[in-house]
């Protein structure tokens, strides 16, 4: 009787995770569920978070500080608003292992690699990562092992960085699921302020515009909302301590990308004042194109109504001067 294959080994012997809410909770899942890891320690900034870690089974040990969390790691992700990452990087250096990666999971990469970097020491290996996953959910409770797969993480290693190193943490976010590339930081910065930051400020804005207006009550604004305001809900739902610090953070791509979106809105405008509905249907036709290229490349899904589940029809009897003349 053959033997059954042996396990393979783990890509890290043991994995740090400073910070476990949606994307550190979802790390923790994938990881245990692809046997990424030989064993996972995790800390959190609250007594409750912590609790509530050990609780989910997400660690093999779940620890009270940063530095206990990163003694003998193979691995450190802080998962963390970019905005405490450089006071964490400070704070974990002393502690770090010889020839351990070191991560982030932020959405900024040039602000995280100007904090965290000056603070490491020589004989780790720090590499950026950015997976372009997530819901409107935050906290440990909201993880999923599947979040990450068929979705995009970007890795960001300063100039002079180990391939090796570089490449080992990428062969861990393909075993999680994730397609990977590499990018320049600044790079990273502007391509992400069109994709994913301006859409949030737009949608902040949106939402908070309607909340204000005077002439529409509240309560009209949430049982009237239509598919597009639902959307812009569901973003402008995300956690507001780590997108403060992501728009801080990215200023300038931000601030560039936001200049060119107003001179889009004052041409359509023009167009809207003006009557021009060629203008109009031109520009919406570009645009759908580029909802039908997201759907051919698998980044979302082609279901009527983004996949939203719908009730079933009533079944109640009709009423009477619509019911058929036996009733």
């Amino acid at each position: 009787m053959s033997k059954p294959a042996a396990k393979p080994a783990a890509l890290f012997n043991r994995v740090a995770l400073i910070g476990v809410g949606l994307i550190g909770s979802s790390i923790a899942r994938a990881a245990k569920a692809q046997g990424a890891a030989g064993s996972i320690v995790a800390t959190a900034r609250s007594a409750a978070t912590r609790k509530r870690i050990a609780e989910l089974g997400l660690a093999d040990q779940v620890v009270e500080t940063n530095a206990a969390a990163v003694e003998g790691a193979d691995l450190v992700i802080v998962s963390i608003p970019v905005g405490a990452c450089g006071p964490v990087a400070k704070e974990i250096a002393p502690h770090l292992k010889a020839g351990a990666i070191i991560s982030d999971v932020g959405s900024v990469k040039g602000s995280v690699v100007r904090d965290m970097a000056p603070h490491l020491p020589k004989n780790v290996h720090f590499v950026p990562a950015h997976p372009v996953a997530g819901t409107e959910y935050s906290g440990p409770d909201a993880g999923f092992a599947e979040l990450f797969v068929n979705r995009w993480c970007i890795l960001t290693p300063p100039e002079g960085t180990d391939p090796a190193a570089v490449e080992k943490l990428a062969a861990f976010w393909r075993l999680l699921g994730a397609n990977v590339e590499i990018m320049a930081p600044d790079h990273h910065d502007l391509v992400l302020a069109v994709t994913s930051h301006l859409p949030h400020l737009i949608a902040y804005t949106i939402v908070g515009t309607a909340d204000e207006l005077q002439t529409v009550t509240r309560s009209e604004v949430l049982k009237f909302s239509a598919g597009g305001f639902r959307d812009f809900t569901r973003i402008a739902a995300s956690d507001p301590t780590m997108w403060r610090d992501v728009f801080l953070a990215n200023k300038d791509a931000v601030l560039e990308m936001l200049g060119r979106f107003n001179e889009d809105i004052s041409l359509l405008t023009k167009a809207i004042r003006n009557g021009d509905g060629d203008a109009l249907f031109e520009h919406f036709t570009r645009t759908r194109a580029i909802r039908k290229g997201i759907v051919q490349i698998g980044q979302d899904s082609a279901s009527p109504d983004f996949g939203r589940p719908h009730p079933d029809l009533p079944h109640e009897p009709l009423p009477k001067p619509y019911a058929s003349e036996k009733d």
